[in-house]
Formats: C-alpha cells, structure tokens, sequence
C-alpha cells in the first residue's frame, strides 16, 4: 500500500489517477502475483487512457460546438440523399491532413450544423485543434477586435490556428467591404496548411455574388472551392422529422 507522502507526489505531479489503478490492484488478490512488469505496464495504460480522455473532453469543451453531443454514428440517412461512405471517410479526419476544405450545403434544418459538429467531434478525438463558430458571431468578434490595437491581427492569428475551423451560417448576411477584406484574409491564411467546414444554404454559383462580386470574392472562391468536398445535405428539415418522432 502507498503511503500518504507517496500519495501527496503524485498529487503534486497531477498523477493522481496512478493512485486510482494502485488501491484497485491492492483490492484485487490476482493482482499481487503479477510479475512488476505486468503490473507496471497497466498502470501506464490506465494513466494514458486517462489523460487522453481528459484531452479529449478539454479538446470538445474548448471547440465550443453549437451541437457538443453530435456523432457521426448518430447521423440519419434514409431518405436524405447523403453518401454514408463520404461521411464515414471524413470522420477519419484524414481530409485535415490533406488540407481539404469540406462544404455542407442545404435548406434551413436539413442537418448541416448537426454534421459539421459530428465531424469536429471526432477531429478531436484524433487530438486536432477545433473551433466552430457561426459567421455572423465572428463578424461581430471582428467588429470589437478593430476597436483594440492590434485586435485584428490577433483575431486573424486566433483562428489560423486552428487545424480544423468549422464556419456555421456561411454568407448568411450581406458583407461589408471591410468583411471581405477580413475573410478573405483568413481563408488566405488558412489556405494549404489547414481545413475548414462551411455550413450554407447557398449554391457554388450564389456565392460569388454573396461575396460582393469582385476581387475578393474571386480570391476567396479560388482558395475554398478547388480543394473542396462538397455534400448536399437535402430539403428534408430534420428537426421537424425528430420533432414528430419524439411526439410519437
């Protein structure tokens, strides 16, 4: 049995869950016949699954996603028109390291927000840096940022970070000249060293016109749209169809 002082060091050490697989073997009588080795190496398991699941857990947290409990295994298909093999090969998250934007097109309620959110969950799982937010809450960040010094540089750096960005209500909102030159700095950062998932109701061909028409939206476009996955998501409102069920 361990005694306090060797408890308190792995307090201090923030190894407090090596006391945990430690009283649990001294309770389990098979246990003490293990060779130290044996013993050892699930005391190192159990301390890295645990430390993972923490990263995990601050990693979901820190993401801030609209929907947090959002899993891919969750997804409705029937009847929505959605490749299930396109879905499951992006929450392999191999699409981050290759750099390729993913673009989540449909109606009002037909689910985009609910697959982005499922596939940011499982970039964190894979210990990628997440972010979701909505445009219009990042044009109102940006707003306040430009009343700082420095403030948009900051912002701008804030979210290149990010290995995968996830922006909610893309083009919902007319853009001011200003808001152009912001996102399209952003996108240009990000370009070719991150990813990033648009959520939209607007067609490719609505776009460039939703993005002012002119050199910024050209730029933008370029940047987005050649390395892109795109996936409709349908007209079918998914929350009036979960409505319905949960009331039967």
């Amino acid at each position: 049995m361990i005694n306090d002082e060797t408890r308190r060091k792995l307090r201090e050490l923030n190894l407090s869950e090596v006391i945990t697989i430690l009283e649990l073997q001294q309770r389990d009588t098979d246990c003490i016949t293990w060779p130290f080795d044996e013993r050892f190496q699930r005391i190192v398991d159990h301390l890295y699954q645990e430390k993972y699941n923490d990263r995990i857990q601050r990693l979901i947290k820190l993401s801030k996603f609209r929907l947090p409990k959002a899993e891919v295994n969750d997804i409705y298909y029937n009847g929505r028109g959605i490749d299930r093999n396109a879905i499951q090969e992006l929450s392999m998250a191999q699409f981050i390291h290759s750099n390729t934007n993913v673009i989540f097109q449909g109606f009002t309620g037909s689910g985009k927000t609910f697959l982005a959110c499922a596939i940011g969950r499982q970039a964190c799982k894979r210990q990628i840096r997440t972010r979701y937010v909505r445009l219009p809450d990042l044009l109102v960040e940006h707003d306040e940022a430009m009343l700082v010094p420095k403030g948009g540089s900051k912002l701008l750096k804030k979210y290149s970070n990010y290995g995968l960005l996830i922006l909610d209500e893309w083009l919902l909102e007319d853009l001011s000249e200003d808001e152009q030159h912001f996102l399209f700095e952003l996108i240009e950062r990000r370009h070719d060293c991150t990813s990033t998932i648009f959520c939209t109701q607007y067609r490719k061909e609505d776009w460039h016109g939703r993005l002012g028409g002119g050199i910024h939206a050209d730029a933008i476009m370029d940047r987005i749209v050649h390395n892109a996955v795109w996936i409709e998501t349908g007209s079918m409102n998914m929350r009036e169809y979960f409505s319905k069920h949960r009331l039967q």
